[in-house]
């Protein structure tokens, strides 16, 4: 195992070149296009390869533990009342949902717009308890309760997230959500910025690649259905408006961010971790989606 993935991160090492990192969010522009890291566990092997001791922020990797908190929360019913699960064929920060008044039926968990939405589903007496139960829930499934928030990205976020505060707005003035938005963005723009590493995150998909479960342990750590739930939207949607070209291609349930980070799990098997901060137009890792795809491939991890 250890020397295929040498060799796929020699061979896909190149494909860094091809995108370029996120400057829309000003400390994100500080990273190092070249990297390329990862970490896959599963079975009785570790591989951690690369720049995967490099941390980086969540962002949307986040959006699936904020997914399955709002379930534990509160049940699938009322989840699915606020946001649907369809993916939407259009950017994750989109605002053209529809011509007509926006419903839950028109965004899902994966975009900005129903991440922002489900954060007023997380329980909690105000923003800081919302937060600290959703990052409560990250260091416990990453195994990793020395996890912080990176206040640089946070503070960059919060400065320059006008298009996600329009979209918060938006979701109010529809009457989607009934809270004080800035401090819900706040909920939203400090888990965006939480810092992992590959090994964060590769453990993360391993609890989800085994129903939920710490396949050490044999401990339940989040309720089976609402890990199958979560992970069936990430292959339905998890990857942007490139979620059908990657479920041809690669065919593994995965969530990505523009922080470079990609979550992938191959159910049953095992759960990778992967750092590359070079982005494609529609916001995924160009090396990451590479080193996947031939990944994939060589152990026919496709779950199609």
């Amino acid at each position: 195992m250890r020397e295929l993935i040498e060799k796929v991160l020699s061979e896909c090492k190149k494909y860094t070149a091809d995108g370029r990192v996120a400057d829309y969010i000003p400390e994100l522009k500080k990273a190092c296009p070249a990297d390329l890291g990862i970490c896959v566990l599963g079975g009785s092997e570790t591989v951690e390869l690369g720049d995967c001791d490099k941390r980086f922020t969540m962002q949307s990797v986040v959006k699936p533990m904020i997914l399955l908190l709002a379930l534990m929360d509160n049940g699938r019913e009322t989840v699915e009342r606020l946001c649907g699960v369809e993916a939407t064929g259009k950017p994750f920060d989109a605002f053209n949902y529809s011509d007509m008044a926006l419903r839950g039926e028109h965004i899902n968990p994966m975009v900005n717009a129903g991440a922002i939405a489900l954060c007023t589903l997380i329980g909690g007496e105000g923003k800081d308890e919302k937060f600290e139960r959703l990052f409560s829930l990250v260091k416990r499934l990453s195994k990793n309760q020395s996890i912080t928030v990176d206040e640089a990205v946070f503070r960059s976020e919060r400065e320059t997230g006008n298009k996600n505060r329009a979209l918060a707005y938006m979701l109010k003035a529809y009457g989607m959500i009934d809270c004080d938005v800035e401090d819900m963005l706040e909920v939203y723009f400090k888990a965006c910025s939480i810092s992992v590493s590959c090994k964060d995150i590769a453990n993360i998909a391993l609890v989800l690649a085994h129903r939920g479960r710490d396949p050490e342990s044999g401990e339940e750590l989040i309720p089976a259905e609402y890990s199958r739930y979560v992970t069936a939207i990430l292959a339905i949607c998890g990857m942007y408006d490139g979620s059908g070209e990657f479920a041809l291609r690669v065919g593994i349930p995965a969530k990505s961010g523009v922080g470079g980070g990609i979550m992938a799990v191959v159910p049953g098997k095992m759960g990778i971790g992967i750092y590359s901060p070079s982005l494609d137009k529609k916001g995924n890792s160009t090396a990451g989606v590479k080193v996947l795809e031939r990944l994939s491939a060589a152990l026919d991890l496709s779950i199609f």
